[in-house]
């Protein structure tokens, strides 16, 4: 087995091991954490005069459209991780030349980071949006690198944990 097809299948596996890492974030993602306490309700007629008394417990703050966005970014790097592996598959069965193994991934990752910082534009919260810009901006570097093969495997793998971990409402 050449050397090439040895790194590829070891860049297919990562790439595949990184988005079955990835997962889909969802209401489930909450479980085992605390409930939030119910919502106190006011006295049907208050006295007049006095303001209702405060929840005890109050909510933190979430943007609106931050699980919305998250989940799309999660649905758009299970994507781009498949046409990867797909892509990488396709070379080691003798398919497409390293050229054109290179350029068709860095046209893959160019895409997944134009629709990376689409969504950070469309987030309202604006820890979500940074955190998204700088993803697009790591994918740009891969879709630049001379290696993108490398690349995937020593930076791409770890996106998808740290997305997890951090675009969450």
């Amino acid at each position: 087995m050449s050397r090439r097809t040895v790194t590829l299948r070891r860049t297919a596996a990562l790439v595949a091991l990184a988005a079955f890492a990835a997962g889909c974030q969802s209401a489930d993602d909450t479980a085992g954490e605390p409930a939030a306490a119910p919502p106190t309700s006011a006295p049907a007629d208050p006295p007049t005069g006095t303001a209702p008394e405060p929840s005890e417990s109050p909510q933190a703050v979430t943007a609106a459209n931050t699980v919305e966005v998250c989940q799309a970014v999660d649905k758009l790097i299970v994507a781009g991780s498949k046409k990867i592996a797909d892509e990488s598959a396709a070379a080691t069965r003798g398919e497409e030349t390293s050229e054109e193994l290179n350029s068709r991934l860095k046209a893959t990752l160019g895409g997944l980071a134009d629709d990376v910082r689409e969504q950070a534009e469309r987030a309202e919260d604006d820890e979500i949006e940074e955190l998204l810009t700088e993803t697009a901006k790591q994918l740009d570097t891969g879709a630049r690198s001379s290696t993108p093969v490398k690349w995937l495997g020593s930076t791409f793998v770890d996106i998808p944990p740290k997305l997890t971990r951090e675009c969450r409402a």
